[in-house]
């Protein structure tokens, strides 16, 4: 029996003293968003680095930010071994709408093989999985076959703020041969994949002005612009009639897909109707001549994430807005620039946008995209181990998604991410009632364990 059999036999033997200290963190409500939940985020950091010390952490750090702290440690006795900075978030989304939920957000709530709670898959649940791989490794040989960095933030959901400024302050200091991103996920219980692409994000708010202030409108109706319907208009050109995104020069820089990756990806098993249930849509959209695999991780969009306006209380009022807004989100795929969207976007508004009509355009966050090397020793370890534990190779997959930190990596420390994790794609995460699927996550132990013996050979 090698030192990974025992490691992972431990681990088979800990499962219920794993799931008590699980339930343990899911019950803090670590919501970065609202202000009311900031003295939670310092407990959750706190809860981390105490989890990080009793792991043998030679250096655990609770930094300040302007915003939440970051968590960092580290323990460098493996001479000669890569170093793996593993990456996670401890913060989490809101739980509304609250009353959807079938438990407490952060009850915890055990029902069959799944356990139901804000954060129970996006992801505390990956960290976690990961740090009982350690514990297992350590009680096994009393020391790790790698050198080992953690970085935990807690600003995440909230467009990793202040995450930009720490890496750059602290580029020696975060210095590695590999990240392991545990914010990933599989493709099904018994179908274990790795994501080597991920999208990234540009997100906007648009403001247009037209009258001095509301007006009535019956007296004025029909002899001034109404922001709302110039709003509208806006929004439906930024796609013509076969779902491309109209902005000139937003395709410049899309890589196309060669045959290869085109195979590769369609390796992936699925089905309209799974598509659908998931989504609850009644109709598959998107760009012509894609696949839907293709659309949600090789393909740019645009998308319109809210607009309001004028009055939109009960009853009736016949009022003419002076005002009306839209947040609209680009998801950018590799090599497509960030700064640039928004010169396209306000190119179009300023050529759109009728006189009459005033607008401003605010930026609320960008991320970079990122695409990795599928065909790394660290790439390879990581499917070798996937494979040892749930049976089968992994699937290779594009996820729509952003993780801007894995850009972040790649531009501040000249690393690639692994993307190892084992949420399942029906979890729910950032709506109501997410979970986690115990069975899934306890062989997430089993995987971490075996990779990061396979780097230390």
């Amino acid at each position: 029996m090698t030192h990974a059999d025992k490691a992972v036999e431990l681990a088979r033997g800990r499962h219920a003293a794993f799931l008590n200290q699980y339930a343990e963190m899911l019950r803090i409500p670590s919501v970065s968003t609202l202000p009311e939940h900031r003295d939670d985020m310092v407990r959750m950091a706190e809860w981390c680095a105490e989890e990080l010390r009793r792991l043998g952490m030679t250096r655990v750090e609770i930094n300040g930010t302007p915003g939440h702290p970051i968590v960092y440690a580290e323990w460098l006795n493996a001479p000669g071994k890569p170093t793996v900075l593993v990456y996670g978030h401890y913060d989490v989304q809101p739980v509304d709408p609250v009353h959807e939920w079938e438990s407490a957000p952060f009850g915890a709530d055990v029902r069959g093989e799944w356990i139901f709670a804000r954060g129970a898959s996006d992801m505390k649940g990956q960290f976690f999985a990961q740090m009982k791989a350690l514990e297992c490794l350590r009680d096994t040989d009393g020391a790790y076959p790698v050198n080992i960095k953690y970085l935990l933030e807690g600003e995440e959901e909230i467009g990793s703020i202040n995450l930009p400024a720490f890496i750059d302050a602290h580029r020696e200091q975060l210095a590695c041969d590999v990240t392991l991103n545990c914010d990933a996920g599989m493709h099904a219980p018994d179908m274990p994949s790795i994501t080597y692409s991920l999208r990234g994000l540009a997100y906007f708010e648009i403001e247009l002005r037209a009258p001095g202030r509301d007006l009535h409108s019956g007296l004025f109706g029909g002899s001034v612009r109404n922001p709302i319907h110039v709003l509208a208009e806006l929004i439906a050109g930024l796609h013509d009639a076969k779902g491309r995104v109209t902005l000139p020069g937003f395709y410049d820089r899309v890589r196309p897909l060669d045959d290869e990756e085109r195979a590769l990806l369609a390796r992936v098993p699925w089905s309209e109707e799974e598509w659908l249930e998931i989504t609850g849509a009644a109709a598959l959209y998107g760009e012509e001549g894609y696949t839907t695999h293709e659309r949600v991780g090789a393909r740019p969009t645009l998308d319109v994430n809210g607009i309001w306006g004028g009055f939109t209380g009960e009853g009736a009022k016949t009022v003419l807005p002076a005002r009306a807004w839209a947040k609209l989100s680009t998801r950018l795929v590799p090599d497509q620039r960030q700064g640039e969207i928004e010169g396209m976007l306000r190119a179009y508004l300023e050529a759109n946008a009728p006189k009459g009509v005033e607008w401003t355009l605010k930026i609320h966050s960008l991320g970079p995209g990122a695409v990795m090397d599928r065909k790394s020793a660290y790439m390879q370890s990581a499917a070798a181990a996937l494979e040892e534990v749930f049976g089968s190779p992994p699937l290779f997959k594009r996820e729509g998604g952003s993780v801007p930190v894995v850009g972040l990596f790649q531009e501040k420390l000249g690393v690639d991410s692994i993307m190892l994790g084992f949420a399942l794609p029906g979890d729910g995460i950032h709506g109501p009632n997410e979970r986690q699927h115990l069975p899934t996550l306890f062989k997430g132990v089993e995987a971490y364990i075996r990779f990061l013996y396979r780097l230390g050979e």
